[in-house]
């Protein structure tokens, strides 16, 4: 079977989405939950789809006045290591993506801006995972106490944004890697326009 390119995108029927047959929630936890779909596919094949459903999540880009960013050491237990990646955080239930920016910028960061922009929004792993992520640059940068949550335990690092444009073996994480590439890319609009 040969994958030609589409010149267009649109009216393949593969694109379609497949039909819903059956959903069975295997796992509730504190923040995601776990289904297992049974769909049937356009080419008529039933296939079973693993979903991780997530509420949603901010990431941050913090720049102070000397074009540093705030960025935070933090142990992943799923991969084992710890990794350096900007600040974020989960969605509580009802929340703004803005009010829980702000919120994880002071928890994290211990930090408040007085300028927000958003820079846009993005999957982190849409192939199992429904989590989308908000991504926000903050500036003009305040300080108080970081009030990070009980179970967190990180280190906060201030790196200069130059060098983390090639810095591309510390961060490895893909919510810290898009933002940085969308904040790059508003920044490249920006000056195109000026």
């Amino acid at each position: 079977m040969t994958c030609p390119p589409s010149d267009s995108g649109t009216g393949d029927p593969l694109l379609h989405p497949p039909t819903l047959l059956t959903t069975q929630q295997i796992y509730e936890g504190r923040i995601v939950s776990m289904r297992v779909d049974e769909v049937r596919l356009n080419n008529g094949l039933v296939a079973r789809r693993e979903v991780v459903d997530h509420p949603g999540a901010v990431v941050i880009v913090a720049l102070d006045s000397d074009d540093q960013v705030y960025l935070v050491e933090q142990y992943r237990h799923p991969i084992g290591r710890t990794l350096l990646e900007l600040p974020a955080g989960t969605l509580e239930p009802g929340e703004e993506p803005l009010q829980a920016a702000k919120r994880e910028l002071r928890e994290e960061v211990g930090a408040e801006a007085r300028e927000w922009s958003k820079l846009g929004t993005f999957y982190s792993t849409p192939g199992f995972c429904s989590e989308s992520l908000h991504a926000f640059l903050a500036r003009d940068l305040t300080y108080t106490e970081c009030e990070p949550d009980d179970d967190e335990e990180l280190r906060t690092v201030r790196l200069a944004l130059s060098d983390l444009r090639h810095a591309s073996t510390e961060l490895v994480d893909s919510k810290s890697l898009a933002s940085l590439y969308l904040l790059m890319t508003a920044e490249s609009r920006l000056g195109n326009e000026r």
